[in-house]
C-alpha cells in the first residue's frame, strides 16, 4: 500500500464562512485549536468534524481565486434538497430519468450530489 486515506480538502475563499456552511449543512463542528491557542488564527485552514465520529474530517484552506472549472472531486451526501437550499446552496440540476440524485453547489460554487435519505435503488 503506497498511501492511506487521511482527510478531505477543500479550497475556498471565504474559507471560514464555507466551513460554518458546511458544519450547518452536515451537522459537522469546528475542531478545537491546537494547544497553546485559545483560538485558530483567521488565516489557518480551518478542520471540521462529524462528531458522531461517522464522517471524514474536512479541511478548508484558504486560497486567494475563485472556483472557476467543475469539481475533479465532490462530495456525495444523503440530505433534503429544499433545506440545502434554504442553508445558501444553489440546485444546479434536479434528478431526472438519467440520475437519481440532484446535483448542487456550495456558496463557493463546490459541487456536490444529493441522494435521497432513503434510496429507491442503486445511484451509482
Amino acid at each position: 500500500m503506497a498511501a492511506r486515506f487521511k482527510d478531505l480538502v477543500m479550497d475556498a475563499v471565504d474559507h471560514q464562512s464555507l466551513a460554518d456552511w458546511w458544519c450547518a449543512a452536515l451537522g459537522y463542528e469546528r475542531r478545537q485549536p491546537p494547544a497553546g491557542y485559545a483560538e485558530r488564527p483567521q488565516e489557518w485552514p480551518v478542520p471540521i468534524f462529524d462528531p458522531a465520529g461517522a464522517g471524514p474530517l474536512i479541511w478548508f484552506n484558504p486560497v486567494t481565486e475563485p472556483k472557476t472549472v467543475k469539481n475533479r472531486m465532490h462530495l456525495d451526501v444523503f440530505g433534503n434538497t429544499a433545506e440545502l437550499v434554504a442553508l445558501g446552496a444553489t440546485l444546479v440540476r434536479r434528478r431526472d430519468e438519467k440520475i437519481a440524485w440532484d446535483i448542487m453547489s456550495d456558496p463557493e460554487g463546490n459541487e456536490f450530489c444529493v441522494f435521497d435519505p432513503k434510496p429507491r435503488g442503486v445511484h451509482r
